[in-house]
Parts: structure tokens; sequence; C-alpha cells
């Protein structure tokens, strides 16, 4: 009898991925599983042909053996088509797993780490240029000083649970068309493996209490909001022996009235007048290492944007620091001494320029 093309077995097109060839076959496995049919011939051979063409199709080596030779290729490869439900589970031990919960996992919760923490953090501007240390207080559960994370009265300790023998687990027998052998958590130990029969009275057996502790929290300079600073240890304690979680603290940073950072650069504002611009001047622009000499050239226009090499931000990961980018504007009077008004009407003639009228005292200063 002529095989069926294992694509067409499973319903999935041929350039399907290894996740839909893996529901297809889940599907097919779960509708003709024969302890799901018992002495039905027709759905174990139909089970037998989707778990052949599964093998091949999530094989990357066999299916391209097959996409490009068919049914003849894998023969000449030594590949026989199903082996025999002798050895499937093991081939496909991960999907029966999910169907029917077979397995042999160790559900034992002995030295499970400690849950991880969040903090958030605000800080100021100056704070994030040039670091601080600050202390802060978080609730956490950490480990009993009373019994040392054992949950055990003092001068006792866990004896063996007499259930499952310090397994943690009880084995059962699978029968049907495949028979297994199933671990479950034991029920009286819940997987620990041991009882306590004498808890300690400050932590009610589990070996953790909840508590207030300060951290000192180095922030480095360049730190920029939205920053993730890992404490090594500083989570949850971890239960039954095992270690710590790891505290996490989320910078956010305020922004500042002067500075615009991007990056590692800072950006900002100047305003000159206009025969500054015009004839050139040296100003005194703030940093944040304080005030640096900027010189404005001759004809200068609005929105002119100078760069103060090494006055930005601290670069957190790496050396230097970034830059500092100073525009400036130009700002415009709007009150004027007879004088000053008398000079700008001369330029503006000089120049060609058509401006309003002389209105007597609208410009001058009280």
């Amino acid at each position: 009898m002529e095989k069926r093309d294992y694509y067409e077995i499973l319903g999935v097109s041929k350039d399907a991925s290894l996740d839909e060839i893996k529901r297809s076959y889940r599907k097919l496995a779960m509708a003709y599983h024969p302890d799901r049919n018992p002495g039905n011939k027709e759905a174990e051979e139909k089970f037998k042909e989707a778990s052949e063409a599964y093998e091949v199709l999530s094989d990357p080596e066999k299916r391209s053996i097959y996409d490009q030779f068919g049914h003849e290729g894998l023969k000449n490869s030594g590949f026989s088509g199903f082996r025999g439900f002798e050895d499937i589970f093991s081939s496909f031990g991960d999907i029966f797993e999910e169907f029917f919960g077979f397995g042999q996992r160790d559900h034992r919760t002995r030295g499970q780490r400690g849950s991880d923490l969040r903090l958030d953090l605000t800080i100021s501007f100056m704070d994030a240029a040039f670091g601080k240390e600050v202390e802060i207080e978080i609730p956490k559960i950490d480990t009993c000083s009373e019994c040392n994370g054992s949950g055990t009265a003092k001068g006792t300790g866990p004896t063996t649970c007499p259930q499952c023998g310090g397994t943690g687990k009880i084995i059962r027998s699978q029968g049907g068309f495949f028979s297994f052998t199933i671990a479950t958590p034991c029920p009286t130990c819940h997987g620990e493996g041991v009882i306590i029969r004498d808890p300690c009275k400050k932590c009610g057996g589990t070996g953790r209490v909840k508590i207030n502790k300060k951290i000192s929290v180095k922030i480095p300079p360049g730190v920029d909001n939205g920053t993730r600073l890992r404490i090594h240890g500083e989570g949850e304690a971890g239960y039954m022996g095992g270690p710590a979680g790891d505290l996490y603290v989320i910078v956010h940073v305020k922004p500042d009235d002067f500075f615009e950072r991007k990056g590692d650069n800072l950006f900002c504002q100047i305003p000159i007048s206009f025969p500054q611009a015009a004839l050139g001047t040296k100003i005194m622009v703030p940093t944040l290492n304080g005030e640096k000499e900027l010189k404005i050239p001759r004809g200068t226009q609005p929105g002119t944007t100078f760069k103060i090499k090494g006055e930005g931000m601290p670069r957190m990961r790496g050396y230097g620091r970034g830059d500092l980018f100073v525009s400036v504007f130009v700002t415009v009077p709007t009150q004027l001494t007879k004088k000053e008004e008398e000079l700008i009407r001369e330029f503006a003639k000089i120049g060609g320029d058509k401006v309003e009228p002389k209105n007597k005292g609208f410009f001058r200063r009280k």
C-alpha cells in the first residue's frame, strides 16, 4: 500500500513551521490515541500514521531528505517508518506529558530561589549627573532569624516524610495501551521530602518572615531615566535554603528647567541681544561644572547652535562625558529710550527697511 504524504496526514502546508506541525500532531494524537479508542484498529492506524509523519517532519534532517526525495529517500537513509509503541514515549514524551500529565520531573520545591523585588526611585537631574548614595526602606520577606530558615523550633529539625520516604514524590503505574511510571508530588510533604512536626513559633514553620529593611543604593553618575539597577541578593529570601532573589531599582529622573538631555548630550538655549549677534561677543554659559565662556561670532543668526565639548552627562557605561549644545536666540526689547529708537530708525533707514511710523511715547520707558 502506497504511503500517504506526511504533510497531507498532518494537514499542514509544506512550508509549515515546527510549531504548526506540533499543534497539528497534538490534535491528531488526542483524537486517535489508543487509550482513548480501545479496540479501534482504524484509530490505531491513524495514530501510527500521524506519529510517523510527526517524527519525520519535526526532525530538520529527515524533513530535508523527505522534501527532496520523498519516502524512498528516507528508506535509503535508514529510516524504516513507525518504530513501534515500545519506544514512542521516548520520542514524543514532551507532547504526551502535555496531553496526559506523564513525566518523571522532580516536583520537590526544596531550595527554591526567592522572588525578585522592584522599587521605583525618583531623583533630581543633578543627582543623576553627579551620582548619589541613597538609603531606602523596603518591605520584603527575609530568612527567619529564630530558626535560620529551617522552619523548625530550636533544638529540633525536620523529619523524613513517612509516606514518600524522603523522595518528595509518589510513584504510580499507568496501564493501558502504554505502560508508564508516573511521579506526582507527595500530598503529605507537598514534594519537600520532609515534614516539620515542631514548627518555629516566629515564622510558623515557613522559615521566612516579613520585615522592613533599610538598604543603601549607589546611584552612578550619568544614570538616565528608566535605568534599571540590580542589587544582588536583596530580593526576598529563598525557600528552604534556596538563594535570595535580587532587588531591581528603576530610576526616574526629574526634568531640569534649563538643560534638556538626549542620551549623554545636553542642550540649552541662551538669549543674546541684536548688537551681540551682529557684532559678536563672549558670553558665560551655565554648565554642570560651573560657567564656561562661549564666543559668539559676528553675524550669528538666531537659532545657531554651538558645541561645548565634554560638558554633557557622564557616560555611565564607558569613559568621558557627552557634549553641551548651546542654541542662541535674539531678544527684542519691548521698551526703548528716545535715543535707542532714533538709532534703530536710522539703522533701518540705512538698510532700506520699512518700519512703523514714529508713535510718540509708545516705546519710551517710564
